[in-house]
């Protein structure tokens, strides 16, 4: 298919990734840099993402539609596009172009961000919607979607892939690692991991960091000058040899992201118990969870010293997230196998009339 895909295309964010996918599957892609969109002083930023209107926003519903004409996509791709007004999708459904919308985030849950003023609007003008919770899929169905498609978050195979032959601990220089953001709890959880437990953490992720944790935990535990990247990323995961991921309580999430880019690293990880987590690694094969606190310290004594434990539960976890499709090609197939039919239908549509 011909698509448009209009979503923030920095090279350190996940929506570039997706674009890959769709272009490695076969697709032709019409980039739309969303990012084009935005104001430069950070008060206007901040003003604009919680109201998404003013003349940017014009000016973005304005140059899409433009390139929808000239160009003539099948399928219009958003990706978290908060900007976008429900008239615009009208008229892309006017000219015969099915719409889908990505959202990785959760428009309804409490952790109330702002931003979705338009987006809520424009929930029964989509095509298609994709989202990663099952409570998600009621939610976009009682605010008038038209069609939800439940996927999962994926790791990136050109981004994250597991490290050069014969790597082992002596080419690790982060014993118990976590790689993020400080969302919920996580600084007083890893700092309690680090001052009452005793566990070597390393932390790291934004500068905001260290307020979070603290002058004490932030000089002890928080590595480097800010979030780690691309390369900078999977290095980071290739040199710990236990990799934490947490779930993202505010957002109601069953799973994350992290989790998969781990073992598509090929770490060790040991992971916040979940269902979702669970539904996707064996426990104690191809992953390790953990419930709280005091689990989490244990699993830690228990895998920490035994490497061979750790690097074959890292490989079962790796060969699982390949298997099953765990990445980008096969969660961004999926998205296009429900999203075809919603084209066709259209197109034969526009040859009728």
């Amino acid at each position: 298919m011909k698509i448009l895909y209009a979503a923030s295309l920095s090279p350190n964010g996940s929506s570039l990734s997706r674009l890959w996918a769709l272009e490695r599957l076969g697709h032709q892609i019409i980039p739309f840099n969303a990012d084009e969109y935005q104001y430069k002083n950070a008060y206007a930023r901040k003003v604009f993402y919680r109201l998404a209107t003013g003349p940017l926003v014009s000016r973005l519903n304005r140059d899409l539609l433009r390139v929808a004409a000239d160009e003539r996509p099948d399928l219009l791709w958003t990706d978290k596009l908060l900007g976008m007004r429900p008239a615009t999708l009208d008229r892309m459904r006017a000219m015969g172009i099915a719409t889908v919308s990505y959202m990785i985030d959760n428009p309804f849950g409490p952790r109330k961000d702002p931003g979705w003023r338009l987006y809520m609007k424009d929930i029964p003008h989509y095509d298609l919607h994709a989202v990663q919770r099952d409570k998600n899929i009621l939610d976009y169905r009682e605010h008038g979607a038209r069609d939800v498609i439940k996927i999962q978050t994926a790791y990136e195979p050109t981004i994250h892939f597991p490290p050069p032959s014969g790597w082992s601990d002596k080419d690790r220089d982060r014993a118990v690692s976590f790689i993020g953001t400080p969302y919920d709890k996580r600084a007083e959880f890893l700092t309690r991991l680090w001052k009452e437990f005793g566990v070597p953490v390393t932390v790291s992720g934004g500068l905001v960091w260290k307020p979070a944790l603290g002058a004490e935990a932030a000089a002890a535990i928080y590595r480097g000058k800010g979030e780690l990247f691309c390369d900078e990323y999977r290095e980071g995961i290739w040199k710990s040899q236990i990799n934490l991921s947490f779930i993202t309580h505010s957002n109601q999430d069953e799973f994350v992201q992290k989790s998969f880019e781990i073992v598509g690293c090929g770490g060790f990880l040991l992971a916040e118990r979940s269902e979702g987590h669970k539904q996707r690694f064996i426990e104690g094969e191809e992953a390790v969870f953990f419930s709280d606190i005091e689990e989490c310290a244990a699993k830690i004594r228990r895998y920490l010293p035994d490497e061979a434990a750790r690097e074959r539960i890292a490989a079962a976890g790796h060969a699982r997230g390949v298997r099953d499709g765990y990445h980008n090609d096969r969660q961004v197939g999926l998205i296009i196998e429900r999203a075809q039919p919603i084209v066709q239908r259209m197109q034969q549509a526009g040859r009728r009339s």
